[in-house]
């Protein structure tokens, strides 16, 4: 735990494909307990299903099997990857299992396996527009390489469709945390999902398109120099953390003890409109367009970035918890005010930053913790009234 005479960690950015992401990694702190979670083993369904290739591209094309749309992550595979998962399937080596999550509709979304399905299907159903030849075979070169789907023979062409598939395809009886929960124990594939992306892809239509919206702003891409389109979706996570505070306030957040279920939770209530309809939906985003013009206004180019005091160190990542704090705080002042404030509010800002090691703790490690997420919304509250 961090002291007044033991300062925080190093700010760390978070990393993909040896690219930097532009977020600060959150640090977990081991001492403080997982939440105990409420539910039971007798909560958990999941059936087994077999699918024949034909059949899942089928379930594809008549969108009772969704391949998580937007999820540009998940289809990063290069040109000869993608021909060598056809080769395997020619050559007729199992793939390994999939992970579907089914709703009380019936529509199955796919959670794990998305790359492999969205491969597949490109190569058979894709036509001109996304289907491929193969390149860069390694045991049907002589038969197959260059070819695309139309140009295989008739007898390779049914070996593809005939393909048998494995799918775990979770109940939609099991409670969603159950369900979000099941997702993250067995996501460890060779990129793991981090957990926005889970809920990306078990989430509707309706949260993912206002999350989209939100990130694709002209004012949050202002306040967070262009994060819209985040490669790991880390810029709709940051916009589900504004929401869920919107509908919740800081003081629910106690309630569920910790980010992932509040999250969740927000999610399911985004993709109903019984919960929240659509004039609220309209308020939200609009609380959020307005909250990042000021931030923007406020701190410029260090929108939601650590900015202590002294000399100039750069600009460092966008961490979320300042993201969330200041977001939501800023949504209730007005523009004139602010920019009459402006330089005593960075002051109180920057001192926190510096000064403050209880805060530092709220907005660098386990920043779930309750009493940390209530402690940096009431300081960020003080700090935003400076100057009055």
């Amino acid at each position: 735990m961090t002291t007044s005479e033991t300062p925080p960690p190093p700010i760390q950015e978070e990393y993909f494909l040896d690219m930097p992401t532009g977020v600060e990694a959150e640090a977990e702190d081991e001492a403080i307990p997982e939440i105990e979670r409420p539910w039971k083993p007798e909560q958990i369904r999941v059936n087994t299903k077999q699918f024949s290739l034909r059949n899942a591209l089928d379930m594809i094309d008549d969108e009772s099997l969704e391949l998580a749309p937007d999820f540009q992550r998940g289809r990063v595979w290069k040109h000869v990857q993608k021909s060598r998962l056809i080769e395997s399937v020619l050559l007729q080596i199992p793939l390994p299992a999939f992970y579907f999550a089914e709703d009380s509709e019936g529509f199955m979304r796919v959670v794990d396996g998305l790359q492999r399905l969205s491969t597949i299907h490109d190569f058979v159903r894709g036509g001109e527009k996304a289907g491929f030849a193969l390149k860069g075979l390694e045991y049907l070169e002589e038969s197959v390489e260059g070819k695309r789907f139309e140009d295989l023979p008739a007898p390779w062409k049914r070996r593809i469709n005939n393909a048998q598939i494995m799918a775990h395809v979770i109940d939609p009886t099991t409670p969603p945390d159950v369900m979000y929960d099941i997702f993250k124990r067995i996501n460890t594939g060779g990129t793991p999902l981090n957990a926005q992306e889970i809920r990306h892809c078990m989430s509707k239509d309706r949260s993912r398109r206002t999350l989209r919206m939100m990130t694709s702003s002209d004012e949050f891409n202002a306040a967070t120099n262009g994060l819209g389109g985040h490669e790991r979706m880390n810029d709709r996570e940051m916009a589900l953390r504004f929401a869920a505070f919107w509908l919740h306030g800081a003081e629910e957040y106690m309630r569920f003890g910790a980010m992932d279920p509040f999250l969740q939770r927000t999610t399911a209530m985004l993709d109903n409109p019984s919960e929240v309809d659509d004039t609220k939906l309209d308020h939200m985003m609009a609380d959020f367009r307005h909250a990042m013009e000021n931030a923007y206004l406020v701190f410029a180019g260090q929108a939601f970035r650590k900015w202590p005091q002294g000399p100039s160190q750069g600009k460092y990542p966008i961490n979320r918890a300042l993201f969330e704090a200041w977001a939501i705080t800023l949504t209730t002042y007005d523009g004139r005010d602010l920019a009459d404030r402006r330089e005593s509010i960075v002051e109180a800002a920057r001192d926190l930053m510096t000064h403050d090691y209880r805060y530092l703790e709220a907005i660098t490690s386990s920043t779930g913790d309750t009493k940390r997420v209530i402690y940096r919304f009431g300081v960020t509250r003080l700090a935003a009234e400076a100057g009055r």
